[in-house]
């Protein structure tokens, strides 16, 4: 009974807020290039001047989350975000010559796409990196000309209201707000009359945002994760493949939207890539449970989540091999720390291959042609990404060019992801539109089409209007053809 109440109140504080910012941004005017710049510089020294108290923050949020992890993810590629647009914003927001149809550019015509700030953008963050995943798309939003609120996950609560603080006191509300709060909240923001929506968590829930925001026609970027493959070809280094990935997988926990899930090795090298997955782990987490580098998962549901993948392959006779210490224990829920598994050729039925893992789980699927492997990927939902380990460059091209992904990196985890230079986004169930640079800038404002007719009033000197005779039928003639 208490639902539709809190709701209401929830609505009718975001409304307050959502009005401030629009009536801000319509007194403001055209959005020069000085205030974008001011704006991403603000978020530049919020996070250099309390990067210790927003790692500290993190590391109460996850319970074990180390500084270094949390200024690496969520720290420097923020800032090297933000520094990105700020470099290129200037030319991006010049107004883009197009080609005016013949033979009105010869009479004068022209033809150009200014790129325009939309208004006011609601930014919905997950949990697992919690602060990069506010300022990776603000920079855009900013370098765009916009406002924005942001609606941080209550997986994060610490850094939520770290956030919040930090915003009111280098931003005025009517320029970027944060709002913190459960899920009422989450639902109540994402009905907000928006003018762009970008939503990043799981799929689940982005489906309830889509649908929420359809409501009021706001155009809505999803970024929802999904299974993301890797193919070690029979030409890769195995030794370095492995390395590759397991210190991939291993980041932040395993959750990392674009993290492997799980991995083609061919059959005949299957022990040999095992075997240096326990190396790479002994060589960067010693130990697991007591170990502040190996981050943690983020409350006690997830752990037990997680566990319950390991715990139903168990039941099935799933060969799995946990890269940690022998005897070491981390069962410990209070502490929610799992160290990383590797199963081997898990049964397709099985929970592990149908969920997103978003864990400390590696599945291995073993192969003898790479067109079974990509044939297996492409009968499934469309990943965030897709990796590549090898030499072979014509096999690596027929990867690519026969599968669908968000994006792809080779011969390395995750790194299209850093490059600010290049869209980020899902496709299909992974989610949709992009956003990162120059695509991102362009997401976040409105392409508006400007033609100026040139001195010669090409429709009356053509005969296009009315009375129609045989000028216009001569004319059509001419121009409907093969």
């Amino acid at each position: 009974m208490n639902a539709p109440t809190k709701l209401g109140s929830a609505s009718a504080e975001l409304l307050s807020i959502l009005d401030t910012q629009r009536a801000a941004f319509k007194a403001e005017g055209p959005v020069q290039l000085q205030t974008r710049i001011d704006r991403i510089d603000r978020c530049i020294a919020m996070l250099v001047d309390h990067q210790d108290a927003i790692c500290a923050a993190i590391d109460q949020d996850f319970s074990c989350r180390t500084k270094p992890v949390s200024q690496m993810m969520d720290i420097m590629n923020s800032i090297g975000s933000l520094k990105h647009v700020k470099k290129n914003i200037k030319k991006w927001m010049k107004a883009e010559k197009r080609s005016a149809p013949i033979p009105m550019n010869l009479l004068g015509a022209k033809a150009h796409v200014h790129y325009q700030p939309k208004g006011v953008v609601g930014i919905m963050t997950p949990w697992n990196v919690p602060v990069n995943m506010i300022f990776s798309p603000l920079a855009d939003v900013l370098g765009a000309g916009n406002r924005a609120m942001v609606k941080p996950s209550e997986y994060t609560p610490n850094t939520a209201e770290l956030m919040k603080k930090l915003f009111s006191e280098y931003f005025e509300e009517s320029e970027i707000a944060v709002v913190t709060g459960g899920p009422e909240v989450g639902a109540a923001f994402s009905a907000l009359p928006l003018d762009h929506l970008i939503f990043t968590g799981a799929g689940s829930i982005g489906r309830m945002v889509l649908k929420s925001a359809a409501e009021n026609m706001v155009p809505v970027t999803l970024e929802l994760g999904g299974k993301s493959p890797v193919i070690v070809s029979d030409s890769a280094d195995i030794d370095q493949a492995a390395e590759g990935i397991i210190t991939g997988k291993a980041m932040n926990g395993g959750q990392i939207c674009v993290s492997p899930d799980y991995v083609f090795v061919p059959q005949s090298r299957i022990e040999a890539f095992i075997h240096r997955c326990k190396e790479v782990i002994r060589e960067q987490y010693p130990t697991v449970a007591n170990n502040p580098d190996f981050v943690a998962c983020i409350n006690e549901r997830h752990f037990n989540r997680v566990k319950a993948y390991i715990d139903e392959a168990a039941e099935n006779g799933t060969r799995i091999i946990p890269l940690c210490p022998e005897g070491e224990d981390w069962s410990s829920v209070e502490a929610h720390k799992i160290p990383l598994h590797l199963f081997v050729d898990p049964d397709d039925s099985l929970k592990c291959m149908q969920d997103e893992i978003f864990g400390a789980i590696l599945n291995i699927k073993p192969y003898t042609d790479v067109q079974d492997a990509i044939d297996f990927i492409n009968e499934r939902e469309r990943p965030l990404a897709l990796y590549y380990f090898g030499k072979d460059k014509d096999e690596q091209a027929k990867v690519i060019a026969q599968t669908i992904s968000g994006g792809v990196s080779v011969n390395t985890i995750a790194m299209h992801v850093a490059c600010d230079d290049m869209p980020f986004g899902g496709v299909g169930s992974s989610g949709m539109g992009n956003y990162r640079g120059r695509d991102g800038f362009r997401t976040f404002s409105h392409a508006r089409s400007v033609f100026q007719q040139g001195f010669v009033d090409i429709a009356k000197l053509a005969g296009t209007l009315p009375p129609y005779g045989e000028k216009i039928a001569k004319m059509l003639n001419s121009q409907i053809k093969k």
